[in-house]
């Protein structure tokens, strides 16, 4: 798609998949690449010479793949999803943002490509401007078989519709199952998803649903969900978190009198570790309230608070920052000498009905209940999660934050680029699980110095391959890779790569 100069010395391919291996095992801004490159046998291993990777090279290779990403994107990870055998009939989708250091004036800016705006970054950067970055992971293995970059402003609501086709498409024959956060719950995505035939589950934003609905639950009605969080694996059974569910109908009115209303199935989970989560958060947040209003109240007629106004501008910041102010009743009058005097309390019956509510979250989907139950849909979204962790890599070994490229159009094409090695990342990590799935439970020795046996991730993976050598031979004598541990030798193993053949390292 992207034929190089016939005069230049490496294609544009080249130039990425060096980028690509970069981020894989040690990412550099872009006027670093070549002196990573001189390092980590490049030359060697890519036939391509580190000197040849300045940043200009660089930058060219970003701007020839620029008009061409959602036809690479969507052909590697059609590729991907052929070699691998990837089941992409589950779909996890979300969208995150990324920080961009930079002035970028909006008449400087290219209008084909997104743009870097203020928005509302997920890293409370708030001084700088950005863009977002969408990711679908399939439920094989958490890998993300589908990207785009949107613009720093855009809407989170409205990219799911546009995403719908693409997942769709990936998904081919088989029946898309869209997992999303709250983000999907509109009227507009809702009915997307409806009319194109995708089944969806997604939660239900908690302003949509009063407390007193809450509370006029039974649990003990609610049929319960053989459901264990990985963190709770190793706890007694008598520790671990409970789940029940119970199932209604949501509906969903739209923007204008006249649209129908939507009806969706509903899920209403209960999850006891959450309950004891939010029971534990709210005790913690009503004492502190508790002893800064005592304070208040010690103080009131004093130094800092000798008037009424005070007093009540302080309560009112004590509880915003406390998150008390819908259970916090006060008065402030005054004793006979004229000192004003503060009487406060929190509403026990307003702290019930926040505590029957404790541990209660709702689900909708449109998947049918012959096909899945209550049960299932609960286990299906418990998934979720995935995606967040591959935001982690995203951001954090593969290092997608802060962005500093000179024009938004390289910073989509190396958003996409890293993408790509998000994407091999997850491969790995999937390959040596599956591998160890097959004679174990998946478990192994020697990534952690105490010995302990752990899930390997594509970040530990890569660490500990980062740790090999290559030894340069003569022209009678082959380079030879060196290991230093046994783990390296298990991890090749568990890849299914040859350690005498370095050119596949």
């Amino acid at each position: 798609m992207c034929p190089p100069d016939p005069r230049a010395q490496l294609t544009h391919g080249q130039v990425v998949e060096v980028l690509v291996a970069n981020r894989l095992t040690c990412p550099a801004p872009l006027f670093r690449v070549g002196d990573w490159a001189a390092g980590w046998a490049v030359e060697e291993v890519f036939g391509v010479e580190a000197g040849l990777l300045n940043d200009d090279r660089l930058a060219r290779a970003l701007d020839a793949i620029a008009p061409h990403l959602d036809k690479l994107a969507g052909s590697v990870a059609a590729g991907a999803i052929s070699a691998f055998g990837l089941d992409v009939a589950r779909i996890r989708w979300d969208i995150t943002s990324m920080s961009v250091h930079g002035s970028y004036p909006e008449a400087g800016q290219d209008g084909d490509y997104p743009q870097i705006r203020y928005g509302h970054p997920k890293d409370r950067r708030v001084d700088l401007k950005q863009v977002q970055a969408g990711l679908g992971v399939c439920a094989d293995g958490a890998v993300p078989v589908h990207a785009k970059v949107f613009d720093g402003g855009a809407g989170e609501v409205a990219q799911v519709v546009a995403a719908i086709q693409t997942l769709k498409e990936l998904a081919s024959e088989k029946r898309l199952l869209m997992v999303a956060d709250s983000k999907l719950y509109c009227y507009t995505n809702i009915g997307a998803l409806l009319d194109a035939g995708v089944d969806f589950i997604a939660p239900v934003p908690a302003s949509k649903i009063s407390d007193e609905f809450w509370a006029g639950l039974d649990v003990s009605q609610a049929a319960e969900v053989d459901c264990t969080a990985e963190r709770e694996e190793r706890l007694p059974p008598e520790q671990r978190g409970r789940y029940r569910v119970l199932e209604d109908v949501q509906p969903v009115p739209g923007p204008r009198k006249r649209d129908p209303v939507l009806q969706v199935r509903r899920i209403l989970v209960h999850s006891s570790g959450n309950a004891a989560g939010q029971r534990q958060a709210r005790d913690k947040r009503l004492a502190k309230a508790a002893a800064e209003l005592e304070k208040v109240r010690r103080g009131a007629g004093g130094r800092y608070y000798g008037t009424a106004e005070k007093i009540a501008e302080r309560v009112g910041v004590i509880a915003k920052t406390r998150r008390v102010a819908s259970c916090l009743r006060t008065e402030i009058s005054t004793d006979d000498s004229g000192r004003p005097i503060l009487a406060w309390h929190f509403d026990e019956q307003v702290l019930a009905a926040e505590a029957a509510a404790d541990g209660w979250y709702a689900l909708i989907t449109s998947c049918p209940a012959k096909r899945c139950d209550a049960a299932r849909v609960l286990l299906e979204y418990k998934g979720q999660g995935d995606v967040e962790r591959r935001y982690g890599d995203f951001k954090g070994p593969l290092a997608v934050t802060p962005v500093f490229v000179q024009h938004n159009r390289r910073v989509a094409a190396l958003i996409q680029v890293i993408c790509l090695a998000l994407l091999l990342l997850c491969l790995i990590e999937r390959q040596v699980r599956r591998a160890l799935e097959r004679d174990g439970d998946g478990r192994m020795h020697g990534l952690y110095p105490n010995g302990q046996r752990v899930r390997p991730t594509g970040r530990m993976i890569l660490y500990h391959l980062g740790g090999l050598q290559l030894r340069l031979g003569g022209a009678t004598d082959p380079p030879t890779v060196l290991m230093a541990r046994g783990v390296h030798l298990h991890l090749l193993d568990l890849l299914g790569l040859e350690a005498t053949r370095p050119r596949w390292l």
